[in-house]
């Protein structure tokens, strides 16, 4: 089973996809629909995809297909929905007891929404960047976070600290899943979603990136209305 997390106000055929990819692979595809800020803030879109992984996993005969292995469920999503779908894993992995028949064995983040108070190169650079740029950034993670809170917080730079923070040391001792991490060439997060990678690597995950190289981040954080023009 795959479950997927989009960015929501910009891509109106993300639906299409994930019946492409149910019609075309052999997995069961539930696409998730969550909170937005700034009526719901964080973590409001990480219980959302916490519970929906619950709920499949309580109700799982009455609502997909009986052929479905949920021993093998792929978490995915792209930008926010990238972001969602780390957080809700680790959440997923902290509690794993209460889940009786899901196993997440994959993690696939598609240009992924993290972050932090530095200013990377690539953000920096790419200045008139389509649809966003740093500064848009911004007022869309303060949509997201508490009132106070800075981009450092860890729903944002999950991975603070390097290789010996305590997000570190949580995820080394999680069973954490195969990850395929794919950057955008046009992206201004790129240099975040890089890290991350690397970040997981030293944490002794198993990683893979992947760069589309004319690629855009289309909308980055659709965690919040803000993010619609």
């Amino acid at each position: 089973m795959s479950m997927s997390f989009s960015y929501k106000a910009f891509w109106a055929g993300h639906e299409d996809l994930c019946s492409h990819l149910a019609a075309k692979v052999p997995a069961v595809i539930a696409s998730v629909n969550y909170r937005l800020a700034p009526e719901h803030k964080y973590p409001s879109q990480y219980d959302d995809g916490y519970d929906a992984l619950k709920f499949i996993d309580a109700q799982n005969t009455a609502v997909l297909p009986a052929f479905t292995d949920l021993s093998s469920c792929f978490i995915g999503g792209d930008s926010a929905g990238g972001n969602i779908a780390h957080h809700v894993t680790i959440r997923a992995l902290k509690n794993a007891d209460n889940f009786n028949k899901i196993r997440i064995t994959g993690l696939l983040a598609l240009q992924p929404a993290f972050g932090g108070e530095e200013r990377t190169e690539s953000e920096l650079r790419l200045t008139h960047a389509p649809i966003i740029n740093a500064e848009r950034a911004d007022i869309l993670w303060r949509d997201f976070l508490a009132v106070g809170a800075d981009r450092n917080h860890p729903a944002v730079n999950v991975f603070g600290g390097g290789s010996n923070s305590e997000a570190a040391k949580e995820v080394e001792n999680l069973k954490f899943p195969a990850t395929l991490v794919i950057v955008g060439g046009n992206d201004i997060l790129q240099d975040w979603d890089k890290r991350y990678a690397e970040w997981l690597n030293n944490c002794g995950k198993e990683v893979e990136l992947a760069s589309r190289v004319s690629r855009c981040s289309p909308c980055f954080l659709c965690i919040s209305r803000s993010a619609r023009v």
